[in-house]
């Protein structure tokens, strides 16, 4: 049965992971920095500000809301909830180990312009998101490619479609990324560093997940805005430590970097030409799966947020990209390429470090400098990380399965997500982690499709925004594609509630 799995999966992610499907990728994120005028270089002042610096001083960022939507501070903890995850940890050391350092090169060039693409995804999901009968707001790519791109001459039937695959790949996605890779990697660091049995703590986690994720989203985001700030300045503080014990080391793993990148040798001593794909192809897929930019997953939960103005969500998005590849991705690469692991000339693993797993990489650097401690740390970071990931994402399944079988099925969905943490134990990480790749790629298509199609409306509404924010101009403002949302929060921006 896993053979049959295993074949089945790696046919269907070499179509999904293709070279068509990568260039798509990177051509979005491409024109949509291009179409925004370089938003993310150009007004990084600006979007600082907005995100990062507002959380400081803007009561509508963090103050809790009364209604069923949640603070954009708690939409972007919950959001880096899901993408701050083991992709962070395992996934960088797998793509540094198969595609040599050159692979962190092309993750920081696909979360450039992802940055872009997320920002397209969250400021999309706000114009087109709408209420259920809860009264919980409803967003995400399916919203926009069903009434979106639905909306074009003749589109009607393809918008549906792609929606419908859209909200099943999603659905499936759930299970595999934001489940069985995030919970195999927890108990397999887990069993490594302190010896408890992988089954002990898959029970564990079903019960710790399913305590949170069956109160709902305010519960999801309650939890997630209290772990995601402690866990990410912790990893932080230890990975820079490390780096900064090596920091003699580093210019050699910049130049090993670039190299890497762009000529030179792949991990496994190959020819010059497979190297730099295969370098390409390993960042991009991890940078993906870091990031999620691309994936339309992210925007499900940032369209729950009580932000009215599309472009500030938006601003949200491009700050997630860069909190999580640019900054905790790059600490992961220089604290492993720092660690003595990887040969900075040949770009392959050395010593112990080349027997190891993928999964064992960061803990065995954090352990060179910091002995038995240095794995402790990082099994509970990857505990902390994909913990968050897995509430994160149960949110994004739950929406999807929402979108697909009304909103009644959502505790049914629950249910069983908890149950595929049990079975995400036991798996075989390689599994794990293939299925995952697929079931991105498979929702990264449909969802691409429409961010491209719609890419008019996101120029439109950033141009808006800055003549409106930073040109002072009298302008109706776009914030709803919804008729009587679009009213409704016309008469709130005038009220000043952003």
């Amino acid at each position: 049965m896993v053979e049959t799995i295993t074949k089945v999966n790696g046919i269907v992610n070499n179509l999904v992971w293709g070279w068509p499907a990568l260039i798509l990728l990177a051509f979005v994120g491409i024109l949509m920095t291009i179409l925004t005028k370089f938003f993310q270089i150009t007004h990084i002042g600006h979007w600082m500000k907005n995100t990062i610096g507002a959380i400081f001083g803007d009561k509508h960022v963090t103050k809790h809301t009364k209604d069923h939507s949640i603070s954009q501070f708690q939409s972007l903890c919950t959001a880096l909830a899901a993408t701050v995850g083991t992709g962070n940890i395992v996934g960088v050391a797998g793509a540094i180990a198969v595609g040599g350092p050159g692979a962190v090169f092309w993750m920081w060039l696909i979360a450039f312009f992802g940055m872009m693409t997320n920002y397209s995804e969250n400021v999309l999901g706000i114009l087109y998101r709408k209420k259920n009968e809860k009264g919980e707001w409803c967003g995400g790519a399916m919203y926009y490619l069903r009434d979106g791109l639905g909306s074009k001459k003749n589109c009607k039937t393809i918008g549906t479609v792609l929606a419908f695959l859209f909200s099943c790949f999603c659905l499936l996605a759930s299970f595999g990324i934001g489940n069985m890779s995030q919970v195999n990697s927890m108990v397999g660091n887990v069993n490594t560093a302190f010896g408890i049995p992988k089954l002990a703590t898959g029970i564990f986690l079903f019960i710790a997940v399913g305590a949170v994720i069956i109160g709902g989203l305010k519960r999801v985001a309650s939890v997630t805005e209290k772990i995601v700030p402690f866990m990410v300045v912790i990893y932080i503080v230890g990975a820079v430590t490390i780096i900064c014990m090596h920091i003699t080391s580093v210019p050699a793993i910049f130049v090993s970097i670039f190299k890497g990148a762009f000529a030179l040798k792949s991990a496994a001593g190959g020819v010059v030409g497979s190297g730099i794909a295969l370098a390409m192809k390993m960042g991009m897929k991890r940078g993906v799966f870091s990031n999620e930019a691309g994936l339309g997953s992210s925007v499900m939960v940032h369209s729950n947020s009580n932000v009215k103005e599309p472009v500030r969500q938006g601003m949200w998005g491009i700050f997630e990209v860069f909190a999580d590849t640019i900054i905790v991705c790059t600490l992961t690469a220089l604290t492993l390429l720092s660690s003595g692991a990887v040969d900075l000339e040949t770009g392959g693993l050395i010593g112990e470090a080349a027997e190891i797993e993928s999964s064992s990489l960061i803990s065995y650097a954090f352990g060179q400098t910091f002995g038995t401690l240095g794995s402790m740390f990082v099994a509970v970071a990857i505990l902390l990380f994909a913990y968050s990931t897995v509430l994160g994402w149960s949110h994004y399944g739950s929406k999807a399965c929402e979108y697909l079988f009304g909103s009644r099925s959502v505790f049914v969905y629950r249910v069983i997500f908890c149950v595929i943490v049990l079975a995400g134990s036991m798996m075989k990480a390689e599994l794990a982690w293939d299925i995952s790749d697929t079931f991105n790629g498979l929702m990264m298509i449909p969802n691409l499709i429409g961010v491209l199609v719609l890419s008019p409306l996101v120029m439109k509404c950033t141009q808006n925004y800055i003549d409106r924010k930073l040109h002072g101009k009298e302008i109706k403002p776009m914030l709803s594609m919804i008729p009587e949302i679009q009213e409704e929060h016309e008469k709130l921006v005038r009220q000043g509630a952003e």
